[in-house]
């Protein structure tokens, strides 16, 4: 090979590392760069020590079924994921059915528009975004609704990726941030005219405590609207695929328990609520949920590459390899689940707090 050729072979192959490395794989071009992945608050060194003791958790399994347990390995793992969720996923930490001729951005955030819709507000309303990330249905339901929303999350990293985008959207002046555990939330009784949870309250270790606290912050009269990761009616626990599945599902999403669709509701009536509605919103004639994570397959080999080369360079922390192998796993079980119909992430439930 002539010095010319070896000179273009090798500027074409560093060009194109470049390029792959910097630009490629991004989930929506004003979110996370690929070579922005970090632990979160997590410090880069301490990322992979991070990921074995959030392992760790699922060894001493009675451990994650006490609250007080519940807030650090939530934590922990949101410290670890949420880079890659944003840079492979989006800004909106959730799933929503199918919608043809529209796009998954566009499906997510009508999906999103649905539960502000159920609560019935109105432009000027306070409400509450239980769990809500770093804040992708907040700013979809706040452009909407023209509501003021307030969003919880336990994870510090969260807030300050939600103030930057709430920001960058030009909403920051509807949208408000708070750290904190939903489970003792920093909110006076009777101050907010709705409240949502999107895919976010499977994280509580006891269903009927969340639910407590979203009905007292509540005002009399007001709307609370969820979307539960629950098993489903074909759910059994007797057949080994099922249970492997399901625990697959609690392992890489840092769940202390998948509950049963059927216990929803009574958790809502146990603690004062009125139900209005519940549905699952996975069941046709809507369309599969999980279609995008089968989709996504080729992307998730692309970016696995794309993960393991920035780490072997130094850019990417120790640790992240193995996070983002995890959540291809992870995906797997989920796509299994929805296939075989044992588990919905969109078990919908709308509640009412009674007038005083």
């Amino acid at each position: 090979m002539d010095s010319f050729s070896l000179f273009f072979t090798t500027a074409l192959l560093a060009g194109g590392l470049y390029w792959f490395v910097f630009f490629f794989g991004s989930a929506e071009r004003k979110g996370k760069r690929a070579v922005d992945l970090s632990g979160g608050s997590i410090s880069r060194d301490n990322v992979h020590d991070n990921y074995k003791q959030y392992w760790s958790f699922f060894r001493r399994p009675k451990e994650i079924e006490t609250t007080e347990k519940v807030p650090a390995f939530v934590d922990t793992f949101y410290n670890l994921v949420t880079d890659i969720y944003e840079w492979g996923w989006g800004q909106s930490f959730h799933f929503s059915p199918s919608i043809p001729g529209k796009s998954h951005k566009d499906a997510t955030r009508i999906h999103e528009e649905m539960a502000v819709d159920l609560l019935d507000v109105k432009p000027g309303n306070r409400i509450i975004d239980v769990g809500c990330g770093v804040g992708g249905p907040m700013r979809a339901i706040a452009a909407h609704s023209k509501a003021n929303v307030v969003g919880i999350t336990i994870n510090e990293y969260q807030v300050k990726r939600a103030q930057i985008h709430n920001k960058k959207a030009g909403l920051d002046s509807l949208c408000e941030v708070v750290c904190g555990n939903f489970l003792q939330m920093p909110f006076a009784d009777n101050s907010f005219d709705g409240a949502y949870s999107i895919e976010a309250t499977c994280h509580a270790p006891k269903l009927e405590e969340v639910y407590a606290e979203i009905y007292r912050v509540l005002k009399p009269g007001s709307k609370y609207v969820s979307y539960e990761w629950v098993t489903t009616e074909l759910y059994d626990g007797n057949n080994s695929e099922h249970v492997e599945v399901i625990q697959g599902i609690e392992r890489g999403d840092a769940l202390p328990g998948l509950r049963s669709y059927d216990q929803i509701a009574e958790i809502a009536k146990k603690v004062g609520f009125q139900v209005v509605k519940e549905k699952d919103l996975a069941k046709p004639p809507s369309h599969p949920w999980w279609s995008r994570l089968k989709m996504g397959r080729i992307a998730y080999w692309r970016n696995h590459v794309l993960v393991t080369i920035l780490s072997w360079l130094g850019i990417a922390p120790k640790g992240t390899v193995d996070v983002h192998e995890m959540l291809f796993i992870t995906a797997d079980y989920l796509t299994r689940g929805g296939e075989t119909g044992i588990f919905t992430p969109m078990h919908l439930i709308v509640c009412k707090k009674p007038e005083a």
